[in-house]
């Protein structure tokens, strides 16, 4: 691939945002309605810049980055535990056929539920808390990756195991030297898949009642009746889902890039 090539891409989606962000500051300066609703980026900006970066009234305001540092402890604590839980069950299952009939149309059944619906479950048994939103974004992560980790666990040859035990391999080595990296891909694309829903759920979650958050910075825009600020928290959402997304394609496409 020519370097060219390389950077159409980053050229072209450059000019598209800048003709976008264009057209939205032009129509506030020609003093279209729309502007009223959605504020241009240099309003909004210039607004939040005047109180220093920082969310709430008074001696309450906390900077942006502290929201930003609990979104993002929320989303991934939560996609972790799930990454890492649904590796366990899926190896666990594997070992037992009678185990997998009996689990797999649980897992099928609770998959297709929309994180979101947890939220009044997580209320109710964790209260308004972050242990509340890290067990939304769990729960809409677990069962999908659990699923992904059986079918990538039935994609591995079996003549990879039979090597491993000839070789001597205790069935914790084969696990750790030929299951693990077999499935670890595949996983790994389908927990970056599924960030968006988990990026949307704790931001819901931070909109029901947590005090800080990115989610919380919207809610607080709406009950002050402040477009700047709602506008504001949308970029700094959309932004930070980008970065965490190119983050996770980084790690897929360089650290995990193996496949069976």
């Amino acid at each position: 691939m020519t370097n060219a090539s390389k950077a159409a891409p980053i050229v072209l989606g450059t000019l598209s945002l800048l003709t976008v962000l264009g057209l939205w500051e032009w129509s506030a300066a020609a003093g279209l309605a729309v502007s009223t609703v959605l504020p241009p980026p240099s309003q909004f900006m210039a607004v939040v810049a005047e109180s220093g970066f920082r969310i709430g009234m008074g001696s309450q305001a906390s900077p942006i980055s502290q929201s930003l540092v609990s979104t993002f402890l929320r989303v991934f604590t939560g996609m972790g535990i799930a990454f890492a839980a649904a590796i366990l069950t899926g190896a666990l299952l594997s070992l037992s056929r009678v185990a997998t009939w009996c689990i797999s149309p649980l897992l099928y059944l609770l998959a297709p539920i929309a994180p979101i619906a947890w939220i009044p479950t997580a209320i109710v048994v964790f209260g308004i808390s972050n242990t509340a939103a890290i067990f939304i974004v769990f729960m809409g992560v677990y069962f999908v990756l659990t699923i992904a980790t059986l079918s990538e666990i039935r994609r591995i040859p079996p003549e990879f195991h039979t090597v491993a035990a000839n070789l001597g391999a205790s069935p914790f080595e084969r696990f750790y030297r030929v299951t693990l990296p077999a499935i670890l891909p595949g996983v790994f694309v389908l927990l970056r898949s599924n960030f968006t829903a988990a990026w949307m759920a704790v931001l819901v979650a931070e909109m029901v009642g947590l005090r800080d958050g990115l989610g919380a910075i919207i809610m607080m825009g709406r009950n002050l009746f402040n477009n700047d600020l709602i506008l504001f928290g949308m970029v700094i959402i959309g932004v930070s889902g980008f970065v965490v997304d190119r983050v996770l394609n980084f790690i897929s496409n360089r650290i995990v890039w193996w496949r069976v």
